[in-house]
């Protein structure tokens, strides 16, 4: 039975529909990401299943508890970091985290959550004078104080500087080995593929396509991305382009003054065969790449958009 189960849910503001039926389900232990393009419903879809937005229609169902007949039990059993997070800025870290600890049946002692977020050494140091990715982690930490099944995480590195953001993610990836399940919202393509064991991407209130990482990439194409640029100007790069479009491997090109971009199946043999007519022409390649597919292409694939923050 999965941990978490979404069916049929719906959502309108006035005339907006927000949220249009959407379904899936999250295995105990994910990683599970929502991603998708500012005002998709991502958000919305986070606050109905915590229980912070009454669903238009839907069922939302925690194993075998709802939010109708068990919300004292599903409070217990969920952590939520919002993107606006509640804290005392006049507290320490140490006491913010004994405070809403006092909120639940049970708690995770203090010293455990202050070593996972990375602030045991900030633990007496007022929450005013913590920076962003700090405030960010002691946000987990009081999504954790509970101990929950379930941790909700809504856009937790956006405005983070590299180095912060990758402190999240180690605390993501220890949630996991402590077998807690994660339910994720990012605007972060890299994050999303990086860290999820399956990504739902909802444009327009609807779940668009839910699946691995890996499995969503490989269903986009099995092409890879060929770079090249040449020393001996545009002319050596027209005559490869030439070349390369007669290759059985090859399914497009581009060329751009003195360099070659193309797409292929068999990176290897083309690039084998590529190399070939260079060292016959004796034409030079400054630089050559492969970029392999990511995230993002599906991404923009799946809803027609770019990627905006």
């Amino acid at each position: 039975m999965p941990i978490l189960e979404v069916k049929n849910l719906k959502k309108s503001f006035g005339a907006i529909h927000a949220v249009q039926n959407i379904n899936f389900s999250v295995g105990a232990g994910e990683v599970f990401t929502i991603i998708g393009p500012n005002g998709a419903g991502k958000t919305t879809t986070l606050e109905m299943i915590e229980g912070l937005v009454t669903p238009d229609q839907g069922e939302i169902y925690f194993g075998e508890l709802n939010w109708d007949q068990h919300a004292k039990t599903i409070k217990q059993k969920i952590g939520v970091q919002p993107q606006s997070s509640a804290m005392f800025d006049l507290l320490t870290p140490e006491e913010n985290l004994n405070l809403f600890a006092t909120f639940y049946d049970k708690a995770r002692p203090t010293e455990e959550i202050l070593e996972l977020i990375n602030l045991t050494d900030h633990r007496n140091n007022h929450v005013k004078k913590l920076s962003g990715g700090q405030r960010q982690r002691l946000a987990i930490g009081l999504a954790m104080i509970s101990d929950p099944d379930i941790i909700f995480l809504d856009e937790p590195t956006t405005g983070l500087d590299p180095q912060a953001r990758r402190n999240i993610w180690d605390i993501i990836l220890q949630l996991k080995e402590l077998g807690k399940t994660t339910i994720l919202t990012t605007h972060y393509m890299e994050e999303a593929e990086k860290l999820s064991d399956r990504v739902c991407i909802v444009d327009q209130g609807k779940v668009i396509t839910v699946d691995t990482p890996s499995a969503l990439i490989e269903k986009l194409t099995k092409e890879r991305e060929v770079r090249l640029s040449f020393l001996d100007g545009s002319e050596a790069a027209e005559q490869a382009n030439l070349f390369s479009k007669v290759l059985e491997s090859v399914s497009r090109t581009e060329r751009e003054n003195t360099s070659l971009k193309l797409w292929t199946t068999n990176p290897e043999d083309t690039l084998y065969d590529l190399f070939g007519f260079t060292k016959e022409k004796n034409y030079q390649v400054e630089q050559v790449s492969i970029r392999e597919m990511s995230l993002e292409d599906v991404f923009i694939a799946f809803t027609g958009k770019e990627w905006r923050d």
